[in-house]
């Protein structure tokens, strides 16, 4: 049986940020003991699903005690690394992590990089980008990182023009072109791909893609480039913790070639090996 303890958890905003570390101080300092399992905070899909394959096929003979937690948010998993609940987690972008300690005044800091999960834009009513209508509703990512994400995939392939220089830090407001006059609605994360019924287009990323049956390579009708792109998922830990050996014995077997393989078995493309 996998040793996976699976936490349903609802989505908080930064502001909730007191009330994490509140809920997550009781398993504090549990996580830390490098004498003890490292505890993995993960998104389930494929976060954990890789976490588990280097459980189940690689953790034991590295003699690493791993314990994976899985979370359905962007917010909780980097709370409880902060904390202590967790001693690590996996799931986010670089740019996502810088924004997360600069608005909340965290500590994490990242190990080493591991996939890239492209964000893509999807549709159940047309089957081309061309095909969107004049004043058609695209559902964006609604955390800073992600939506400046989103708006740069639709820049790239037409659909608006940005302001120069805006980067991921892009919104709505940063808009200068856009042709088709198209509405956004703002919505968390993880509720993209359930927006699909009632928009006309949504940009969801990878992993909530895969979780909702969406085949990223084969269903979006743009999907971000792989090529230079600074959005790899990556280990983090909170500043100080780098050194664990634990830490870097994860590191280690996460970027080694059994798990490169897995990833391009299992994700035939959607996800993609960083390393």
């Amino acid at each position: 049986m996998r040793n996976t303890a699976k936490i349903t958890t609802v989505a908080l905003v930064a502001g909730a940020l007191t009330l994490g570390l509140t809920a997550c101080g009781a398993d504090q300092d549990t996580a830390s003991d490098s004498s003890g399992p490292l505890i993995v905070a993960a998104s389930p899909v494929p976060h954990a699903e890789i976490l588990t394959f280097v459980k189940d096929n690689l953790a034991r003979e590295a003699g690493l005690d791993l314990e994976v937690k899985e979370f359905t948010d962007y917010v909780t998993p980097n709370t409880a690394t902060e904390d202590g609940s967790v001693g690590a987690n996996f799931f986010q972008t670089k740019p996502y992590l810088d924004d997360f300690n600069k608005k909340n005044g965290t500590h994490i800091v990242s190990v080493v990089d591991v996939h890239l999960e492209p964000l893509g834009l999807y549709s159940n009513t047309v089957e081309k980008v061309d095909d969107l209508k004049s004043g058609a509703t695209v559902a964006v990512p609604n955390d800073t990182v992600n939506e400046g994400r989103a708006l740069q995939l639709l820049a790239a392939n037409g659909l608006i023009t940005l302001k120069d220089g805006v980067g991921t830090a892009a919104t709505p407001a940063d808009i200068t072109g856009n042709p088709k006059d198209l509405r956004f609605r703002e919505l968390e994360a993880a509720t993209t791909p359930r927006a699909l019924n009632d928009v006309d287009a949504a940009v969801v990323n990878g992993n909530y893609a895969i979780e909702a049956d969406l085949e990223p390579s084969e269903d979006a009708l743009v999907l971000e480039s792989a090529k230079g792109n600074p959005n790899s998922n990556l280990l983090a830990v909170k500043e100080g913790r780098e050194d664990d050996p634990r830490v870097k014995k994860l590191a280690e077997l996460l970027t080694s070639d059994e798990v490169k393989k897995f990833i391009e078995d299992k994700y035939a493309g959607s996800v993609v090996a960083s390393f």
